[in-house]
C-alpha cells in the first residue's frame, strides 16, 4: 500500500444513535441556539457591567474572592476530603475531553467569580486578567484602543485559564509562541492557601515554567498578566491558493511565513498572521495577514470585508473560493478577523447543522450563531458522546515544522479528514525543560523557520468526520488516535490535553516531559490535594477507588522530593 493510499474498509451496520445523530440538528435549532443566544447575551450584559467599574473596585473584588479560595482550601479535610478541583460543572469546558474525573469524590472550590479584566497597562504593555475572561471579552476591550493580546486564540468561548493551563495558539504564534509563551506573571494560590506572584527571574521561576499545561494541578489561577501588543485597524488578509501533492502543499505553506535564507525575524519578510487551510489532498489556500491602518484600508480599489455579519459566508468557505478565484486581497476589521472562525466553529458547523451554511438560514438564523459547545455537550448524553468519540476527531497535532507533510499524509491515510488547518508557532529553547519542549539539538540544523532560540513547531489541525464514517464504513476511533498518539512520540510532536487520549500513564510521560512538572508538585505541595496531570487528563470515568489509589501512589513517592530539588536545583542557578 502507497503511503498515500487509504485502507480498504468493510461497510458498518448502522444503529439508533446514527439516526440520532442524523437529526440532532432538530435540538441544536429549537434547544441549544435560542438558550446560546440568550446565554450569549446575559454574558455580554455582565462584562458591560463589569467593564463600568474602576479598576480599583475591580482590585478589591479580586482580592476579596481570593481571600475567599483561600478560606475554602484551608477547610479542607485531607483524610476525609477528596482531590481539589474547581465547581465547574464538567459540560461548561470547551474541550471535547470527558471531564470524568468530577464524577468521583472531590473537593470544590468554586472560582466563578473570577471573570474580569483587572487592568489595562498601557505603560508596561500588560493587560492583568482573571482566569475565566475569554477572547471574545478581552478583544472588545483592548482593540478600541489599539492594543491586543500577543496571541488571541479564534474561538469566543476560550479562556485565559484554559489557554494558559492547557494550550493556546493564533495565527501570529509564528512570532509570539502559544499563549503562555505571551504571560509575564502568574498569581496561583497554592495548596497551602498562600498567594504567590510566579515570574521568570523571581523565586518562584520554577513554578511559572511548570503551569502552562498543567491542567490547573499545581494550584489555582486567580490571575495572570499578559503580553499586550499595538495593532492597526484592519488586517491585509492575502489568500494564495496551492496546488501539488501533501508535501508540495506543506512546503508552500512553510515558504508563506519563514524565509528560506533563515531571517525569520525579520518583520519585511514574515507576516503578522498564518495560517492554511488544506482543503483536499490536492489543494490548500495559504492566507498570510498584516496589520493595516484604516486609512489604507480604504483607499479607492481596496476591498473591505466584514466578515464578523451574520449573513456571511462561512470563513473556511470564502476562503476556499481562491482556488478557483485564483489568489485575491482584501481587509477584513481587526476584531472580526481575530474571531473568523467562531460563527462556524472552523467548519464543525456544518456536521452540526447541515443546512447552516446556506445563505436562506445566514440571513434569517444566523445571528443566532454559533451554538455554545458547553450546550451541545450538556445535550448530547452518554451514549451521543461515545459516539463521537468513535466516529469524530477533534485533535491537534503538534509537530516540528519541517514534518508537516508527513503529519499531512498520515492524518490523510488513517483518517482521511479535510479541510484540516495548519498553524504555526515557536516553541522556545527555555532556562529549563517543561513538559513541552523543542527537539534537542534543533538550532544546530536551522532548518527553515527555526532560530537559534526557538524551534518553529506547526498545529495540524484535524477537526471533523473521518471519511469512511461519512462513506458508511468500519472506522475505530479510538485505535485511530491511539495510532496518531503513537506517530506523535516517535516524531517528537505533541497532543493537547483538551482532546479524547488514549495513552497509557506510560506513553504520556514518553510524549511529555515529568521533570519540573513533578518537581514543583512536591514542592508547592500540589501532591494528595490536586490531582495529577495524567490522572486529570485520563479518558474514562474515575472511581472514588482510582482517586485514593492515585493520591496513595503520589504520596509513597513523596520521600524522593529532596533528591529530586538537587538533581533539579541547578536549573535555577
Amino acid at each position: 500500500m502507497s503511503d498515500l493510499e487509504a485502507p480498504l474498509r468493510s461497510k458498518r451496520k448502522k444503529v439508533w444513535v446514527d439516526y440520532f445523530v442524523q437529526f440532532r440538528w432538530i435540538i441544536v435549532i429549537f434547544v441549544v441556539l435560542p438558550i446560546s443566544f440568550t446565554l450569549y447575551f446575559l454574558t455580554y450584559l455582565g462584562d458591560v457591567k463589569s467593564d463600568r467599574k474602576s479598576f480599583k473596585q475591580r482590585q478589591k473584588e479580586h482580592d476579596e474572592n481570593v481571600q475567599k479560595v483561600v478560606k475554602r482550601l484551608k477547610e479542607r479535610n485531607p483524610s476525609k476530603d477528596g482531590l481539589v478541583c474547581t465547581a465547574r460543572k464538567p459540560w461548561i469546558a470547551v474541550g471535547m475531553r470527558n471531564v470524568d474525573y468530577k464524577r468521583a469524590r472531590h473537593f470544590e472550590v468554586d472560582l466563578s467569580a473570577f471573570r474580569n479584566v483587572l487592568d489595562i497597562d498601557k505603560d508596561r504593555m500588560i493587560a492583568r486578567v482573571e482566569p475565566l475572561v475569554n477572547m471574545g471579552q478581552i478583544s472588545r476591550v483592548t482593540v478600541p484602543m489599539n492594543l491586543s493580546l500577543a496571541v488571541v486564540a479564534e474561538l469566543d468561548d476560550l479562556t485565559v485559564g484554559g489557554l494558559i493551563n492547557g494550550y493556546g495558539i493564533e495565527g501570529s504564534s509564528h512570532i509570539y509562541g502559544l499563549f503562555s509563551d505571551t504571560v509575564v506573571a502568574y498569581e496561583i494560590v497554592l495548596a497551602d492557601g498562600r498567594v504567590v506572584r510566579a515570574t521568570k527571574d523571581n523565586e518562584y521561576s520554577d513554578l511559572f515554567y511548570a503551569i502552562p499545561w498543567s491542567q490547573g494541578t499545581l494550584g489555582l489561577l486567580v490571575s495572570a498578566e499578559i503580553k499586550l501588543i499595538p495593532i492597526k485597524e484592519y488586517m491585509r488578509l492575502t489568500y494564495k491558493p496551492v496546488v501539488g501533492n501533501l508535501q508540495d502543499l506543506a512546503q508552500a505553506y512553510v515558504d508563506s511565513f519563514a524565509p528560506r535564507d533563515g531571517d525569520q525575524d525579520n518583520p519585511d519578510k514574515v507576516p503578522d498572521f498564518v495560517e492554511t487551510m488544506i482543503y483536499s489532498s490536492t489543494e490548500g489556500v495559504c492566507m498570510t495577514g498584516r496589520y493595516a491602518s484604516k486609512e489604507e484600508a480604504k483607499k479607492k480599489g481596496n476591498v473591505i470585508n466584514s466578515v464578523g455579519w451574520w449573513f456571511k459566508p462561512w470563513f473556511y468557505q470564502h476562503a476556499e473560493k481562491a482556488l478557483k478565484k485564483g489568489e485575491f486581497v482584501e481587509y477584513i476589521p481587526t476584531r472580526e478577523y481575530y474571531h473568523r472562525h467562531t460563527r462556524c466553529l472552523y467548519w464543525e458547523g456544518k456536521l452540526i447543522l447541515p443546512f447552516g451554511d446556506q445563505w436562506w438560514f445566514r440571513f434569517l438564523f444566523g445571528w443566532l450563531m454559533p451554538p455554545k459547545v458547553s450546550l451541545l455537550k450538556a445535550t448530547q448524553g452518554e451514549a451521543i458522546r461515545n459516539y463521537y468519540h468513535e466516529m469524530h476527531v477533534i485533535q491537534d497535532m503538534l509537530v516540528p515544522l519541517y514534518k508537516v507533510g508527513d503529519a499531512l499524509e498520515w492524518v490523510n491515510r488513517e483518517m482521511e479528514i479535510y479541510p484540516i488547518w495548519l498553524c504555526p508557532h515557536r516553541l522556545y529553547k527555555l532556562p529549563v525543560k517543561t513538559m513541552v519542549y523543542p527537539e534537542p539539538g534543533f538550532e544546530l540544523h536551522r532548518r527553515q523557520g527555526d532560530t537559534h532560540y526557538a524551534q518553529m513547531y506547526t498545529d495540524v489541525g484535524v477537526y471533523y468526520a473521518p471519511g469512511p464514517v461519512l462513506r458508511g464504513e468500519v472506522f475505530d476511533g479510538a485505535e485511530a488516535v491511539h495510532r496518531m498518539e503513537d506517530w506523535l512520540i516517535e516524531n517528537h510532536g505533541f497532543q493537547p490535553q483538551y482532546a479524547v487520549s488514549e495513552l497509557s500513564e506510560k506513553n504520556f510521560w514518553r510524549m511529555f516531559d515529568a521533570g519540573l512538572y513533578e518537581h514543583c508538585r512536591r514542592k508547592y505541595g500540589a501532591v494528595g490535594t490536586f490531582m495529577s496531570v495524567y490522572y486529570k487528563s485520563k479518558k474514562g470515568r474515575k472511581t472514588e477507588k482510582e482517586v485514593q489509589e492515585a493520591e496513595q501512589a503520589h504520596l509513597e513517592t513523596a520521600y524522593a522530593y529532596h533528591v529530586s530539588s538537587k538533581s533539579l536545583g541547578c536549573w535555577f542557578i
